[in-house]
């Protein structure tokens, strides 16, 4: 399961690099739709925040630390820059994911995110539902961004 879960994982983040290629303009990226808070750059930051950390510095150690707060209010990056940030945590998602024994997989993952005891399993599959959520909100944003 951890080497479909890392496919997965690595499928999407390319799908994400995919979204942001298509957008017409960087500024694009950065635009708060009516009735939204976030843009896709910042659900951008997000996803690789959320993964960098929950994956590659609690399960791979990689020393990641995370400011969750800036991934909604910093700075906007240039596409660029936001490419370079989901490679970093395809990397991160990796370096995690090799570390990680199959027998782990039904241990309690070491935080307790929603206030109560989960297996890895469980909290992985979330990840990825929780990636594959924003990435949809993305594709949404782009395409009505043409009209």
């Amino acid at each position: 399961m951890i080497e479909e879960l890392h496919s997965i994982f690595l499928r999407d983040l390319g799908r994400l690099k995919d979204e942001l290629l298509s957008f017409e303009s960087e500024e694009a990226i950065w635009l708060a739709r009516p009735a939204t808070k976030n843009s896709a750059g910042h659900l951008t930051l997000h996803i690789c925040g959320n993964l960098r950390h929950f994956v590659g510095a609690v399960i791979g150690h990689t020393g990641y630390q995370r400011q969750r707060e800036n991934e909604f209010s910093g700075n906007k990056l240039s596409r660029e820059e936001l490419l370079l940030e989901i490679a970093q945590a395809e990397v991160d998602v990796t370096r995690g994911l090799e570390k990680m024994a199959t027998s782990l997989l039904q241990q309690p993952y070491p935080l307790e995110v929603f206030g109560r005891p989960m297996t890895y399993s469980f909290f992985l599959l979330h990840l990825s539902g929780h990636l594959n959520y924003h990435l949809g909100q993305i594709n949404y944003f782009r395409r009505i961004e043409r009209g």
